[in-house]
């Protein structure tokens, strides 16, 4: 175990039945660390979480949490604040009681459940409706009281299932840079389960890419969106788009990649691209420059097919040559008539090389 792991999961897998739904994982998370397991549905990621909370046992390998093995130690004492998806809030108790509920059970004493629970609300700003029944919050009142049960009792780390599922956007939002603010504040060690791209994202100190029960990249938000270790994280963590083909030659600082549909794309020479090898090439949206002129080597002549207004972007769809393009413009350039001959334009930094 590394020095500085928190917690780690070592060779770890759960199976029911035949079906694998984790598979031979391996994982380390420091200290204070923000980490989320990312991926879609059926991928394994809360089942890890519910693997580190103790409600799932093991088929094989070992959870250590501070150099100590914990699969046998029962939930209750593994000191973990747990949030679910649906806040899991007792609707008959206020909101003073539901915070207080984690205390009782660890028998705390009277004045100093009272003095947590006052510190808990003042932290997730909700002082003045202690007295209230859950049943009778909004879901973003809801979410703040299940995450002060989670953290009045002081646990060193938190546990997050989709907690922000259930929200709309603008509160979700809201909430995601509460929680991220939070952490900072408390350095706790946060271990947050979502399907959402943005809000791992948005989250995180790093992201863990999760597929069919494995770890297909564990990463920062930079590194897992700037430089995806595969194509289906490439495909995964936002809009890309990918091409087939291989390297063809190496001159100096750039490699040329021969695209299996014909034509090609200048690159930035690394260590992926070896004369020869298969590659899947991705180029996001929003590092392609549409123009009407040619000016550099990846210069694709193209035909704008739509353009619609998101806001604090234009998402345009090409047509060219080799394949269907998305480009992302800004929002203030002039929109794209439809059925206009244009140039694609893509610096070859831009373009982020994935071994096939």
């Amino acid at each position: 175990m590394t020095a500085k792991a928190h917690i780690r999961f070592d060779r770890v897998g759960k199976a029911y039945g035949s079906l694998k739904v984790v598979d031979d994982l391996s994982l380390d998370i420091a200290q204070g660390e923000f980490i989320s397991l990312l991926g879609p549905s059926g991928s394994g990621k809360t089942t890890l979480l519910m693997v580190l909370a103790g409600f799932e046992t093991l088929t094989e390998g070992e959870v250590w949490l501070n150099d100590k093995p914990i699969a046998g130690v029962p939930p209750y004492r593994r000191d973990m604040g747990v949030v679910f998806q649906n806040y899991a809030l007792f609707p008959h108790m206020t909101v003073a009681q539901n915070i207080a509920f984690p205390l009782l059970m660890r028998k705390v004493p009277k004045a100093e459940i009272a003095e947590r629970v006052k510190k808990a609300l003042d932290m997730v700003q909700l002082p003045a409706l202690k007295d209230r029944k859950t049943a009778q919050m909004s879901g973003g009142q809801q979410q703040r009281i299940a995450l002060a049960r989670a953290l009045v009792f002081e646990p060193t780390v938190v546990l997050m299932d989709e907690p922000l599922g259930a929200l709309d956007k603008q509160l979700r939002e809201q909430m995601q840079l509460d929680i991220r603010e939070l952490h900072r504040r408390l350095g706790l060690t946060i271990v947050f389960v979502t399907h959402d791209q943005s809000e791992a994202l948005t989250m995180s100190d790093r992201i863990a890419v999760f597929n069919r029960g494995k770890i297909e990249q564990v990463g920062t938000p930079r590194d897992i969106y700037d430089r995806p270790a595969s194509r289906f994280v490439a495909q995964f963590i936002g809009e890309t788009n990918t091409f087939e083909g291989t390297v063809d030659q190496i001159d100096g600082g750039h490699a040329r990649i021969r695209l299996n549909g014909g034509g090609g794309f200048t690159v930035s020479a690394s260590s992926q691209t070896v004369p020869g090898r298969p590659v899947t090439l991705s180029v996001r949206p929003e590092r392609i420059v549409l123009e009407r002129t040619a000016t550099g080597p990846n210069s694709i002549p193209a035909v704008t097919r739509d353009s619609v207004y998101q806001g604090d972007h234009l998402r345009v769809m090409v047509d060219s040559d080799i394949a269907q393009l998305i480009v992302r413009t800004d929002r203030r350039a002039p929109e794209w008539p439809s059925a206009q001959s244009i140039f694609v334009n893509v610096d070859p930094s831009d373009c982020w090389v994935i071994p096939s």
